[in-house]
C-alpha cells in the first residue's frame, strides 16, 4: 500500500496572519478561508505562533459589544505551537489527533517556513480515500 503523507492533503490556501495585525482583521482572514485557526507568520513566512477562532471570538465580542479595539494578534496568539513536516504519514498524524494533541497543524519546511495547514477534516478525508 502506498504511504499517504501530509503533503498530499494539506491546505496550501490558508489564512496567513502576522503578529502586528489587529485581531479583528485576523478574524476576517479566518472567516474568508473558512478556517478554525491559522498560523502566525513573519515576513519570511516563518512560523511564529497560532491563533484560533476561540481566541478571536473573545476579542471580537469586546469589539462588537463595547466598540473597543483592544488587541493585536501578538497579544493573544499561542507561541507554543506544534508543527509537522509535509512528508509525515497521515496515519501517524491521525493517531496524534485522536489524543490530546491539537486538531490543526501548520506544515513547515526545513527552514520553519509555513507551507500549508492540515486539519482533522483533511486527515479524515485522507483516511476515507484509502478505504473507498
Amino acid at each position: 500500500m502506498k504511504e499517504i503523507i501530509v503533503k498530499d492533503f494539506m491546505n496550501i490556501d490558508f489564512a496567513k496572519i502576522n503578529d502586528e495585525m489587529p485581531v479583528i482583521t485576523a478574524s476576517i482572514e479566518l472567516i474568508k478561508k473558512e478556517a478554525l485557526g491559522g498560523p502566525i507568520v513573519d515576513k519570511e513566512n516563518k512560523l511564529l505562533g497560532w491563533i484560533s477562532e476561540q481566541e478571536c471570538l473573545q476579542v471580537t465580542t469586546q469589539f462588537a459589544y463595547h466598540n473597543q479595539r483592544v488587541a493585536l494578534v501578538k497579544d493573544i496568539m499561542r507561541k507554543d505551537v506544534l508543527s509537522i513536516k509535509a512528508d509525515q504519514s497521515i496515519f501517524s498524524l491521525a493517531e496524534k489527533m485522536i489524543g490530546t494533541q491539537p486538531k490543526n497543524y501548520p506544515v513547515v519546511d526545513e527552514n520553519n517556513k509555513v507551507i500549508g495547514v492540515i486539519t482533522r477534516r483533511r486527515v479524515l478525508k485522507a483516511l476515507l480515500d484509502t478505504v473507498f
